[in-house]
């Protein structure tokens, strides 16, 4: 009540002589950013809430965690933090003068929040007003800023540090880097010489080698040299620097960067990329017209790559007007620089029902037991991401009169639809050196990258990862004895072949390449492109073939031979994931897209590529390992299994976000720790059911004593708990050695010969290459019967991956598309099957699909259909 009367009327103003008694309680828990501390103010943690949002954006001045209005009275309530800074941007409609001008109307001198601006807005009609107060919970008291003649100083400080810390994601913009380039000193005096050289818009090649990629032109002489392998990445002979070593020459401008916003200059003489100032005046010294320019892969202006242009045209269906698409399920999502890979995936992801209701599902309980720094926990942001992408908060049509406005007038006030997944991309790829970079990628790559992430962090009873997983037989055979072996592997992706051999229009597809050398010949523009038409069946029936074994060892003749090997479906999966196997390697290594047409099924009978086992008459391979070669330098030995040793320590690491979500719900902090150490770090839910088969021991607890690593299994099973059923090595144990890239059957095999001690076992693993298929009934009893509707392949205990088998019968339901010359470069889309409909998901751009390119796809995804 106190409290209450420092404040004026309803809207809870504070009178200016009190802030400092009322903030006194709090200055403890008020902390001032640090250099390496991460601020969120663009985003909420739970959403995708921001400033720009109609209730703003409220950071913890503890944490400095952003949270919706939605979402902050849960950190409250779940720390206790009371002081937050709120954040709002208000998008206003300027007023206008006497004259019929706008007038600036502005509650604060300055934008200073650090947020990005609507490339929509119409600077003449409606500006940005940011506005920043200090929030008091659970009363709401306000504190309008700045106010710095009445805040403590401590609290002055801390805001004014928190207004003006980076973005946490800063290191990932794309183009951050170019802001850093110097003026070359070079630029204003450059000397050109008039030797009458003019460069040709295609048809580039190096003056010193064959080169037609990463070319340089220099611009002092016209020279057009290949530079080296730092420059981009492409490779060369270093030819233009040698050049500059020669001359003296300084600037070189790289072909195929020029635009009419730029180009790539690098100096020899400063030895790093520059701005040259004058780049349009020195390029048309050589015939270049910046303005006539587009930035392409080979070098060709586009009016010379109708190919290119083509296909992208085709998969985003360029030139026909798409109808938007908005609501749940319908939300784009913002391209942050060579994200558009992610982003496909993702669309396709939670179009999956079982992802679906794993993650929006379980939101609130996730939600509710996620860590104290939520940005850190993958499913607090899968869950964030799939409410995003499903709830259509983010994907609301325009109003009947922002429509009409739209019609009578091209400018409007900005809509913010759509979501930036910033927060998503840079938790999934900490850590990992390509996804956490801002080139482009495989989207096959980081489909089971993420495929890998959801295993290691399941979010209840089922894994939503095993509508994907199935089992394949791979059935080898010793050409010479005829003998065969049988064993099976889990995939997530079935990898289809190209099968180029089998396209319908080979005539055409030679006369194409006879005018493509013609024309690069006498440097003209390259025909139109004739795409390879290969039949469907074909590349099934090359997926089918049996391929040769490398380095074939048979144990029936206990030398090497050759072997062949053919794979067949040992289970059929929910979804079935089809990848065409398009990019290959060049002679000069780089990657390469083979740009085919394939007739691609809506529905898909796989039912003959069911595995069969051992069939009668065939007689197996001897169960005879390999022998062991000893190295000359037993060092070689030693340094090897030091890595095993070092993985081992690692995979003791104690995963402290499970221990505090652990202790969060009320467990003892030494027996949280306990958890997480004995289920070999497999997540809080493992490490929560252990806790409740332990909580009555006596020691439960008492701290946890981990034993050196050659005493982990001096007391055998019991030193990582109770010892598995039917004398199986404790669970805890085999989790450690899988965590460090071994097969389930291997740990177990290993640990049994070892008598369940993990460096013996390691050891073991380590001294039998090859090592017996298991045989134990126990743990291989699964039903493999094709079984009319859908079931999981029963195991006794929780042995081996869980397995949904069903009919080899599917109908398609999304695809990827890529474009572009390989995965190093290019873009992507997804097409996915909606309500009858396809729809095309480019990034932000979400619309109804009147064409779905599917013969260009990439990666096809596919559901079973219901027996």
């Amino acid at each position: 009540m106190q409290r209450a009367a420092l404040f004026r009327g309803g809207d809870a103003q504070m009178a200016a002589g009190d802030l400092g008694e009322l903030l006194v309680p709090y200055m403890p828990t008020i902390r001032v950013p640090k250099s390496g501390d991460r601020v969120y103010k663009t985003e909420c943690a739970f959403s995708y809430e921001s400033p720009d949002s109609e209730g703003g954006l409220y950071v913890c001045m503890n944490t400095f965690l952003g949270f919706g209005r939605e979402h902050i009275e849960r950190h409250y309530r779940k720390t206790g933090q009371c002081v937050y800074l709120h954040l709002k941007r208000h998008v206003v409609e300027k007023v206008p003068g006497a004259s019929g001008g706008a007038l600036p109307k502005r509650r604060n001198a300055k934008l200073f929040l650090d947020l990005e601006t609507s490339s929509d807005l119409n600077s003449d009609d409606f500006e940005y007003e940011d506005e920043a107060k200090l929030v008091i919970f659970p009363d709401h008291y306000e504190i309008s800023l700045p106010n710095i003649e009445e805040l403590p100083a401590l609290v002055t400080i801390a805001c004014d540090a928190l207004l003006s810390a980076k973005s946490p994601y800063r290191k990932q913009e794309p183009d951050s880097w170019e802001e850093e380039l110097q003026a070359s000193k070079h630029a204003k005096t450059l000397v050109q010489l008039d030797n009458g050289v003019r460069i040709p818009p295609s048809g580039w090649k190096c003056s010193k080698c064959d080169l037609r990629e990463n070319l340089w032109l220099n611009l002092t002489d016209g020279s057009v040299l290949c530079g080296k392998w730092f420059f981009d990445g492409s490779g060369g002979n270093g030819h233009a620097m040698e050049h500059y070593k020669e001359t003296g020459y300084p600037l070189a401008v790289k072909l195929g960067t020029i635009t009419p916003d730029g180009a790539d200059v690098y100096s020899f003489d400063e030895e790093e990329p520059v701005l040259d100032p004058h780049i349009a005046k020195h390029l048309a010294h050589f015939g270049i017209d910046m303005l006539q320019m587009q930035v392409t892969e080979n070098g060709l202006r586009d009016n010379d790559i109708k190919p290119r242009v083509s296909e992208w045209e085709v998969i985003q269906e360029a030139g026909v007007k798409l109808k938007p698409m908005y609501g749940p399920g319908y939300t784009g999502m913002k391209n942050l620089g060579n994200s558009c890979y992610l982003n496909a995936v993702m669309q396709a992801i939670f179009s999956i029902p079982e992802f679906q209701r794993a993650y929006v599902g379980n939101l609130p309980r996730i939600f509710d037991y996620s860590p104290l720094d939520p940005t850190q926990d993958f499913n607090t942001q899968m869950a964030k991401l799939g409410h995003g992408l499903l709830s259509g908060q983010y994907s609301k049509p325009p109003m009947k009169s922002e429509l009409i406005e739209q019609v009578m007038k091209e400018e409007h006030k900005p809509q913010h639809n759509g979501i930036s997944p910033r927060m998503f991309k840079a938790f999934i790829s900490k850590g990992h050196p390509e996804f956490s970079s801002n080139r482009q990628q495989d989207a096959q790559e980081f489909f089971l990258h993420l495929i890998n992430l959801v295993e290691r962090n399941p979010v209840g009873s089922e894994n939503p990862s095993d509508v994907f997983r199935f089992l394949v037989e791979e059935r080898t055979q010793c050409c010479q004895s005829r003998k065969v072996r049988y064993t099976e592997r889990v995939d997530y992706i079935m990898q289809l072949p190209v099968a180029m051999e089998a396209a319908t229009n080979k005539d055409e597809l030679i006369a194409y390449e006879l005018k493509r050398q013609e024309a690069e010949a006498a440097r003209r523009p390259l025909p139109e492109l004739v795409r390879a038409k290969i039949p469907f069946s074909a590349c099934l029936q090359a997926f089918s073939e049996p391929s040769n074994v490398e380095d074939f060892w048979s144990s029936a003749l206990q030398a090497k031979s050759a072997g062949v090997k053919t794979s067949r479906f040992a289970s059929f999966p929910e979804y079935l994931v089809v990848q065409i196997k398009k990019f290959t390697f060049g002679l000069d290594w780089i990657p390469k897209k083979l740009d085919v047409s394939i007739d691609m099924p809506d529905f898909l009978d796989i039912s003959h590529l069911r595995a069969r086992g051992l069939q009668p008459g065939e007689e197996e391979l001897p169960d005879i390992a390999p022998p062991i070669v000893i190295p000359d330098d037993p060092k070689v030995d030693e340094i090897r299994l030091s890595n095993f040793r070092r993985s081992f320590l690692v995979a003791l690491d104690i995963d402290e976000s499970s221990v505090m979500q652990l202790a969060e719900m009320g467990f003892p902090l030494e027996a949280c720790r306990k958890a997480v150490y004995y289920t070999g770090n497999l997540g809080a839910e493992v490490a929560f059911n252990w806790i409740i088969a332990h909580m009555e021991e006596p020691d439960f607890a008492e701290p946890l004593v981990i034993p050196a690593f050659g005493e982990v299994a001096s007391s055998g099973a019991a030193a990582l708990g109770a010892v598995g059923l039917d004398n199986q090595p404790p669970e805890e144990m085999v989790a450690i050695i899988i965590s460090m890239g071994f097969q389930r059957n291997v740990a177990i095999q290993a640990l049994k010969a070892t008598n369940n001690n993990l460096e013996r076992a390691l050891e073991w693993i380590f001294s039998h290459p090859d090592p017996e298929e298991e045989s134990d009934p126990a743990l291989d009893t699964m039903d493999m019967e094709n079984n009319a509707n859908a079931n999981i392949l029963a195991e006794t205990g929780s042995e081996g991956p869980r397995i949904k088998d069903g009919p080899g019968r599917y109908e398609l339901f999304g695809f990827i598309s890529h474009m572009g010359t390989s995965t190093m470069s290019g873009h992507y889309v997804c097409h996915l099957r909606k309500e009858g409909r396809w729809v095309i998901y480019n990034d932000l751009r979400v619309c109804a699909s009147e064409r779905p390119p599917k013969d260009l796809g990439y990666i096809y995804f596919y559901h079973r259909i219901p027996s």
